[in-house]
């Protein structure tokens, strides 16, 4: 026997009952990151999917209260980097502080400044294509120019914790 809860409209959408809910959806981890005035700047993050295969475009969104974002965003090109499974710790890092991001991480970076880490599954050259606020985040739009694929399981984001994705053969 199933039971059945009944969905009403006109909830009370209380926040953390909704990241609870939307936890249960996993997701795979990017690392976008440039170097923006001398520096490396960067972010992780959990909401990268694939937009249009013409144009060639993926996603991201961005909280509107990230202080990262507004340099980030100044940048020329954009690296995307698909964080493999083992890469738990390395995205706690660029969650971090932002001095210490890049600490001990073999990074490669393009002639028009693109971040990209090199254990990555798979790294973007990226421009800003478009940007949509919608709600307390903003849906960024980004134009690849490269792409550079590899092998391996990437890591998963599900109920604020990192964990692995079991391939079948």
């Amino acid at each position: 026997m199933t039971t059945q809860t009944v969905l009403t409209t006109n909830q009370d959408l209380d926040p953390k009952a909704l990241r609870e809910a939307f936890g249960v959806f996993p997701s795979g981890v990017v690392a976008v990151a440039a170097e923006v005035d001398g520096q490396r700047v960067g972010l992780a993050a959990s909401s990268f999917t694939s937009v249009s295969l013409v144009p060639p475009l993926v996603s991201f969104s961005i909280a509107n209260t990230s202080k990262t974002w507004p340099d980030l965003r100044r940048a020329r090109h954009l690296g995307v980097t698909i964080l493999a499974d083992h890469h738990g710790d390395v995205c706690r890092q660029l969650a971090g502080p932002v001095e210490s991001r890049f600490d001990g991480i073999a990074v490669s970076i393009t002639s028009d400044e693109a971040v990209t880490l090199d254990e990555g599954l798979a790294r973007f050259d990226c421009t800003i294509h478009d940007e949509v606020v919608a709600g307390d985040h903003t849906i960024v739009l980004l134009r690849l120019h490269a792409v550079d694929a590899g092998l391996g399981s990437p890591l998963v984001f599900h109920r604020s914790g990192f964990g692995r994705m079991e391939v079948a053969v």
